[in-house]
């Protein structure tokens, strides 16, 4: 059994996601692989108490990066975007 915390792995921080959060109110979180929309927006609304009206989900694919001769693949994971409830918001730095 996945409890809320299993299912959101971490928050995402970056300038992007840092202006979608300022300007819509939506918040970007890496997520596992197998859950679905309905276990996401369950899983915010236990850990953080906001209200959450929208998610929306990224496959991301490995992409190719090399260092000088080395050559390796990042990790593919899976992102949620989440849009919170007029008046909810969620501080993460």
């Amino acid at each position: 059994m996945k409890t809320s915390r299993d299912i959101i792995i971490r928050p995402i921080v970056t300038e992007k996601s840092a202006k979608l959060q300022n300007d819509y109110n939506k918040v970007t979180f890496e997520v596992l692989k197998n859950v679905n929309k309905i276990e996401i927006k369950k899983a915010i609304e236990d850990i953080y108490n906001v209200k959450v009206s929208g998610v929306n989900v990224i496959n991301t694919h490995r992409k190719t990066k090399r260092v000088g001769r080395y050559v390796g693949k990042t990790k593919a994971i899976k992102k949620a975007i989440v849009t919170l409830a007029k008046g909810d918001s969620i501080e993460l730095y």
